[in-house]
């Protein structure tokens, strides 16, 4: 077996198993979990009847590139939302969601043939599938913590030596778990890095359609605003948050042309093709906005209701974007405090430093615990309330 998989760490909810499973939460409550970020509310009735339309086309198999009514459907999208022009047959790739194309893509693009352990810049905390990535295509990870008050990579704890090596930096905005989002200048300041060290940005931004009010900069947006092209820049989306859809298994990544005509050649081995119905229910939920805005309003009524109930007993505030409350735990233990609200509250929540690593400017999610408002607005009320009465 290949000696890379020992590196991998366990995931998250691997671990919170572990440390919780000594607890049994009281009798008399309803267990409320709030650990998993997978949405639940209902996915759109229009990506089930287009699915069921061309159930036959199972039959058939698909293009690694899909079809291309999707590659459309994915470039006006981009036109929809981010008011930019993205060729539908050279800068966008169909993928099986953003999780399978983040993975994959790094086996492809990292280059060892220039350095033996070349690196890779992720935020702290991160999403876990930058790191085992990293690792299993013979990289390493370096870090970059993101704290309080913006909670954005802070890229002057990279020293010039290292960004000497990095040849992919990951950029999670919105982010997972603090639910920051970059603005255009914070876009300029990474830009910057990029003509003087010559990386590829990667920029997850599987959570873009869920905020409250102004809707996040992304990565291709930010290039053209600032007067760029696409070069060493690639975006990765999904409609597992967007449209409610997570076991659907689709998004699409777009970008640099000349990258991204290697990474299809790389996939045309990866055997990661999406299946034409599919492909089909994508393009039903690509070119619908409705009930995405209605999934938004879901969401912005769920912080209105929990946010003002903790802020009773927590310094917890509105996030830029996402689904999540990054909630500060009064005494710093995030472990322990995690620990407390499922033994006394019933309630599943993420401790914040098992989405991070140490570092030598410490754990940026230590002291902290995710709370992912997926569960009903009834739930979601009732954990906060539960939260105030912890004692």
């Amino acid at each position: 077996m290949n000696p890379k998989l020992s590196l991998l760490q366990p995931y998250p909810f691997e671990k919170l198993t572990r440390i919780m499973q000594d607890i049994t939460p009281p009798a008399g409550l309803t267990p409320l979990a709030l650990h998993i970020g997978e949405p639940k509310h209902d996915t759109p009735q229009l990506i089930f009847d287009a699915l069921t339309a061309q159930l036959n086309a199972f039959a058939k198999y698909p293009a690694i590139n899909g079809l291309p009514e999707l590659r459309a459907a994915c470039a006006a999208w981009c036109r929809r939302r981010y008011g930019i022009e993205v060729d539908e047959n050279h800068e966008i790739i169909p993928t099986l969601g953003s999780r399978e194309a983040l993975f994959s893509f790094v086996q492809a693009a990292l280059d060892t043939s220039k350095d033996a352990q070349p690196l890779v810049l992720c935020p702290n905390p991160f999403y876990q599938i930058y790191e085992g990535a990293t690792l299993l295509a013979g990289g390493q990870t370096v870090l970059a913590n993101t704290r309080a008050p913006d909670f954005l990579p802070d890229w002057l704890e990279v020293d010039d030596a290292a960004w000497a090596r990095i040849q992919i930096v990951f950029v999670c905005s919105p982010g997972n778990p603090t639910g920051a989002a970059m603005k255009q200048h914070d876009w300029q300041q990474l830009f910057a890095l990029q003509d003087r060290y010559g990386f590829i940005i990667a920029s997850d931004e599987c959570y873009s359609e869920i905020y409250a009010d102004t809707p996040p900069v992304g990565l291709l947006q930010a290039a053209r605003a600032d007067g760029r092209d696409f070069s060493r820049k690639i975006m990765f989306t999904s409609l597992s948050k967007r449209s409610n859809a997570p076991g659907l298994r689709s998004g699409f990544v777009a970008g640099d042309a000349a990258i991204l005509k290697k990474f299809l050649h790389y996939r045309t081995y990866h055997g990661c093709a999406m299946g034409l119905p599919i492909q089909h229910a994508s393009i039903a939920a690509w070119n619908d906005e409705s009930h995405v805005e209605l999934n938004r309003a879901r969401y912005r009524e769920k912080f209105a209701r929990v946010l003002p109930v903790l802020q009773q007993k927590y310094a917890v505030t509105l996030p830029d974007a996402s689904f999540y409350l990054w909630l500060p735990v009064p005494d710093g233990d995030d472990i322990a405090f995690a620990r407390q609200l499922w033994q006394h509250a019933a309630i599943q929540v993420l401790p914040g430093s098992l989405l991070a690593r140490d570092s030598a400017h410490g754990n940026a999610g230590q002291g902290y615990v995710r709370i992912a408002l997926v569960a009903s607005l009834a739930e979601c009320d009732e954990a906060a309330r539960r939260m105030t009465q912890l004692s």
